[in-house]
């Protein structure tokens, strides 16, 4: 899914936008791991040592717990990020849990030798810091949207955020996954489907949910995701597909805003995201 196939960390995209000089900075310490869905990467409490960079359609999930076995997802990343310790230090207690949704490959590192970098380049601590503040975006907007939408639009944010992460129309997402997403029962979730599977916006499959019109869905959903990809493409100058899906984020000199991106994907990054 990296726009540079050829890049000796293609699959990541905030790891593909650094220049050649940061690649070696990063590239002795970083591990490759394969991930089943539901492997927990730290849980609440837990010191956060290592750094993790899901690679093409890996997805990971931070909830909060809420008692019992309800969880509410806060956050979700794909491999147009990183999860652990980026937006602090690292080797401090996690106050949420991180699960792969979504299994596959991901790179790891240990948060020193990340922090050690990045105080040795200007460029790629600038280019985390503004990773950093997407995500807390990604989070404020999801605590905003639980609170003030309704659960039909709550759930086409949530699918929203995925299909821009795997990059697909068929999402590898059963009910009782995004039951526990949303902290909603699964009786409930089904009823929501089924209800958006009537107006035509999905087909609930069989361990998947199918995306049938990306224009309608997020004419029906609320502004929350729009709010997000918005934040991404000012922030991190990240670049969609026009069937949604992250093809590319861009790493600039400190204090240096990204360029501003046109509505339209340039044509040499079409289907990228495939």
């Amino acid at each position: 899914m990296s726009s540079d196939p050829g890049h000796p960390f293609a699959g990541n995209l905030l790891l593909v936008a650094l220049a050649a000089p940061d690649v070696a900075l990063l590239a002795p310490h970083l591990a490759r791991r394969e991930h089943a869905r539901g492997d927990v990467l730290f849980r609440v409490g837990e010191d956060v040592s290592h750094v993790t960079f899901p690679l093409d359609r890996t997805v990971a999930t931070l909830l909060v717990p809420m008692g019992g076995d309800r969880t509410v997802e806060t956050a979700t990343v794909g491999h147009e990020g990183a999860m652990g310790g980026v937006v602090s230090h690292g080797y401090l207690p996690a106050f949420t849990q991180c699960v792969i949704q979504v299994e596959g490959a991901v790179l790891r590192m240990d948060a020193e030798r990340l922090r050690e970098a990045k105080r040795a380049s200007p460029t790629l601590n600038d280019l985390f810091v503004r990773y950093a503040d997407c995500l807390l975006a990604q989070v404020l907007q999801s605590v905003a949207c639980n609170a003030a939408h309704p659960i039909e639009q709550r759930v086409l944010r949530w699918l929203l955020g995925l299909q821009d992460r795997v990059g697909t129309d068929a999402l590898p997402i059963t009910q009782v996954v995004l039951a526990g997403m949303l902290g909603i029962g699964r009786t409930y979730v089904t009823t929501v489907l089924t209800k958006l599977q009537d107006q035509g916006l999905i087909h609930i499959g069989r361990g998947r949910i199918h995306m049938l019109d990306r224009a309608r869905t997020e004419a029906a959903c609320c502004d929350c995701h729009a709010r997000v990809r918005g934040h991404f493409r000012t922030v991190l100058g990240a670049i969609y597909a026009p069937e949604g899906g992250i093809v590319a984020v861009e790493a600039t000199e400190p204090g240096t805003p990204p360029p501003p991106r046109p509505a339209a994907i340039l044509p040499e990054l079409r289907g990228a995201g495939r």
